[in-house]
């Protein structure tokens, strides 16, 4: 590809980019196997939860049958006694998934007190998904256990779960656009607002505030390398400015997978103290494969909407499961009750449609009415098997109580073992400190080019090729997709891997294929 069509194609999205590497790299010149490590979806899932599911399915079909059963066409399910009926239905001393369902039942009774017979209806009509989600916010025992989960995975001993409130939704990147649309509606942010954004970090934060849909003024609090990607007190500070009106962060970072360490937590805290109307946005979908893993919510809940998928920890990108928590007493509330007379006038005319009292609707309700613009407020909420699936997932966690989660466990060591095979494969030392999730890492090309060849030839990198034409070469020469880190905000040169979703023993060749690649270059460089 020459400069300018390399040129016309940097101003695509990082994944659209990617997109374009893949048409390219599965026919490539030397023939190579196919590796993309660009997509962060796993290669792993988590069986239990799916046995589950299928078990309640086979159990709610039987159900249904006892109020009607026509052929193909079956009723209702009843409440009186279907817990009874599920614990006749399995069969715990035969079936490991049987004994889950079993545990999951003591559990639900034991320790948070919740009616098994409510629970066992509202599991069933889940899978079956007869009903529209009622209430359409949340299952309400759903969202005991999905918060039960993330008090026990995201905040490091800090209880929440009462306190706060939820909104599944059709994944983290959804919930995404959700937050932003309702930020907008109620006035929150407007056109020149100034937003805060901790980078390098996931492409849309990036790409929706500069949308003409909000048109915000972003600033760039940026995490270094050179500082272990942790963001710096000085970057922290800048929170305080009080025109700063939100503060978004993926945490640990994608692509850089770092977690804010103490440090940083604790200067967050002092930043919110003096600017006690900031919106913190936090995204801690990678947060389980950290060690006593620290969300920002749990630090500053009444500032914070915490955004969580189940997507990458448990193999389920294709389901779509994420959710929205926030605090029962929240900035966002408070702000919406301190808006101008005209404004107020405003929300409510459009809130009438849905509630009598528009003035009483909390922001996570609000957020649910405008996913389906208002009009549609009937038919919202996530549907139910999806909900039921999110219920599942936590419940293969928590059913460990107090002992170590050997299926968590298990998936750190997987990515734990692709990044150590990739950086010793690129004879680079590898980082183990505690913050590191090692979902994604960061390959510094040029780095990679100055260690192996000398800082002359990196120049030469850095001064004659655009910065995806080494992306390029990867895949139309080797045959490997990786991501340009620059779409995520990191710096030109850094090229992002999953260690997600190829065979553990791909990322050797990853590492090989790189070199192989940057060897090609400097001869070129030695004829220049």
């Amino acid at each position: 590809m020459d400069k300018q069509s390399e040129e016309k194609l940097e101003n695509l999205g990082a994944f659209e980019i990617s997109n374009q590497m893949l048409k390219l790299a599965q026919k490539n010149q030397k023939s190579n196997i196919f590796l993309n490590a660009g997509r962060g979806n796993p290669n792993w899932i988590n069986k239990k939860a799916r046995l589950a599911f299928g078990r309640i399915v086979e159990f709610g079909i039987q159900e249904s049958e006892r109020t009607m059963d026509q052929g193909d066409l079956a009723g209702y399910t009843e409440l009186a006694g279907i817990r009874e009926r599920f614990e006749a239905f399995l069969e715990p001393e035969k079936n490991a998934t049987d004994q889950f369902l079993m545990d999951t039942l003591a559990y639900v009774k034991d320790d948070l007190q919740l009616n098994q017979d409510e629970v066992v209806k509202e599991w069933v009509d889940g899978v079956i998904g007869n009903n529209y989600p009622v209430p359409s916010r949340v299952l309400k025992n759903a969202e005991v256990i999905i918060n039960q989960y993330l008090q026990s995975a995201l905040y490091n001993g800090v209880t929440l779960a009462d306190q706060t409130q939820l909104f599944p939704t059709e994944g983290g990147t959804a919930a995404i656009v959700y937050i932003f649309n309702s930020l907008k509606e109620n006035k929150l942010i407007k056109a020149g607002d100034k937003i805060a954004i901790n980078t390098p970090i996931f492409t849309p934060y990036l790409q929706i505030p500069e949308l003409n849909d909000y048109e915000m003024v972003e600033i760039d609090l940026r995490s270094t390398e050179e500082n272990n990607w942790q963001i710096s007190p000085e970057a922290i500070d800048k929170l305080q400015d009080e025109s700063i009106k939100a503060f978004f962060i993926v945490n640990p970072s994608n692509p850089g997978s770092k977690a804010f360490d103490d440090k940083a937590l604790k200067e967050i805290q002092k930043a919110v103290e003096k600017n006690p109307n900031l919106m913190i946005i936090t995204d801690d979908v990678y947060g389980t494969f950290v060690d006593n893993f620290q969300t920002v919510y749990s630090m500053v809940p009444h500032n914070t909407l915490l955004v969580y998928s189940f997507s990458k920890l448990f193999g389920a990108t294709g389901w779509r499961l994420g959710v929205i928590g926030v605090h029962q007493d929240n900035v966002f509330d408070k702000l919406i009750a301190g808006l101008s007379d005209d404004n107020k006038k405003a929300l409510h005319k459009r809130y009438s449609l849905v509630t009598l009292e528009p003035e009483k609707m909390k922001f996570i309700d609000r957020m649910v009415a405008d996913s389906r613009s208002i009009g549609l407020y009937h038919t919202s909420g996530l549907s139910t098997p999806q909900q039921m699936m999110e219920v599942l997932f936590s419940l293969t966690h928590l059913v460990n109580r107090d002992q170590t989660d050997p299926y968590i466990e298990s998936s750190k060591k997987l990515v734990d073992t692709r990044y150590t095979d990739l950086f010793e494969s690129l004879g680079v030392p590898k980082d183990d400190s505690p913050e590191n999730a090692k979902y994604y890492s960061l390959i510094d090309v040029y780095s990679l080019a100055e260690k192996h060849y000398g800082k002359d030839f990196r120049e030469y990198l850095q001064n004659n090729f655009e910065q995806v034409d080494f992306l390029l070469n990867l895949a139309q020469k080797n045959g490997v997709v990786l991501m340009d880190g620059v779409g995520f905000g990191a710096a030109a040169g850094d090229l992002r891997v999953s260690e997600a979703n190829l065979p553990t023993e791909d990322y050797r060749l990853i590492g090989k294929q790189v070199l192989e690649l940057l060897t090609e270059y400097h001869e070129a460089y030695k004829k220049a």
